[in-house]
């Protein structure tokens, strides 16, 4: 129960809609990495690094991560991931989504071995299907509203509104949506961190009758003040994403209960186990788990559902069906039905490299 052989494979994709942009940044294709480990016996377990600069880092620093890594798991045995990583962690600071990718394609591997699904692994599933919430990229708002009457009818319950940080625009983007979709479905925001504290206060009172569940980091990263305020101020739950991109980080949020909920993603957390250790800080701490949004093939969105359905409570739909947002995924396909996701059975994450 050896690794025999370490693959860095490029994985660009584009999104279908060219135009697909947030408040940082346009994003016409997604680049990645996917990482193939091989045992002694031909099993491949599989991962995937985001190299996106607006979100994670640049992609020959992504490549060059994992490159300088390969060493360190070439050879280990299959059952030592606890081991591995924390050599991974020595070797490397920073470079979460190189991290990742070495910890999924280690998860994935040993539980094809074992022949059993990767949330096995992770303590269990406690959730079969996934809810899933769709992304409205920044757009018109007439635009915005069209393309949510289509996701809603669909079979989508609750839709993510970007925000640029045009209270004014922002507002009526709010608005049409809502006339778009009616009452039923859930609406949450994110601005990514484009608005001061003040501003958004005086946004969401605009924005209020329009039933807002949610609100993903309007402010900056560094401004865990502002984000506090809020969370203390507004009737609506605020959540860290950009804020919270380490254990650490999750640690503090909770701690000094500066947010209402926390977005968490295998990529960003630096893989499974400290995905794992967020969670349970989160559930000790009550503050609420959900599973955003991370670009990328089909396989890093069944590594996402993995770890989901091994969280206790999902109050919020999670967000894993922007695959299908891309083109030229070189993985088999994870479908989504009616809004929801059914979280695959059979060994290791349940997606392949397609033939």
């Amino acid at each position: 129960m050896h690794i025999a052989q370490v693959s860095v494979i490029p994985c660009p994709q584009r999104m279908r809609d060219a135009s697909w942009k947030f408040a940082r940044a346009s994003v016409p294709t997604i680049d990645g990495y996917l990482l193939a480990l091989t045992d002694d016996i031909g099993t491949t377990g599989l991962g995937y690094a985001h190299a996106i600069p607006a979100i994670t880092s640049h992609g020959e620093g992504v490549r060059t991560a994992l490159e300088l890594l390969a060493p360190i798991v070439s050879g280990r045995r299959l059952d030592q991931i606890a081991a591995i990583m924390n050599d991974v962690d020595r070797r490397l600071a920073f470079q979460h989504s190189a991290k990742a990718a070495i910890d999924m394609a280690l998860h994935d591997l040993l539980a094809r071995r074992l022949g059993v699904p990767i949330n096995v692994l992770l303590g269990g599933q406690v959730h079969a299907e996934l809810p899933l919430s769709r992304i409205l990229s920044i757009k018109p708002p007439s635009e915005m509203a069209a393309n949510a009457a289509a996701l809603a009818a669909g079979g989508y319950r609750q839709l993510k509104l970007k925000l640029s940080g045009d209270t004014d625009l922002d507002v009526d983007r709010v608005a049409a949506v809502r006339a778009a979709v009616g009452p039923d479905v859930v609406l949450t925001l994110d601005p990514n961190q484009s608005y001061h504290a003040k501003q958004m206060m005086a946004a969401f009172s605009r924005m209020e009758q329009y039933d807002i569940a949610l609100i993903e980091q309007p402010v900056p990263a560094h401004d865990w003040a502002g984000l506090s305020l809020l969370t203390r101020s507004l009737p609506t739950a605020i959540e860290a994403d950009e804020s919270a991109v380490t254990v650490q980080d999750v640690h503090r949020l909770v701690a000094d209960r500066v947010v209402d909920a926390i977005n968490l993603k295998v990529t960003k957390l630096g893989g499974f186990r400290h995905f794992m250790e967020a969670v349970h800080i989160c559930e000790a701490g009550g503050v609420i788990c959900r599973v955003g949004a991370a670009f990328g093939p089909a396989l890093m969105q069944a590594m996402n559902a993995h770890a989901a359905s091994a969280i206790a409570a999902l109050p919020y739909a999670c967000e894993l069906s922007e695959h299908q947002q891309l083109l030229d995924d070189p993985c088999t396909d994870l479908p989504v039905a009616n809004g929801v996701l059914t979280v695959p059975r059979t060994p290791g994450c349940g997606v392949e490299l397609a033939a």
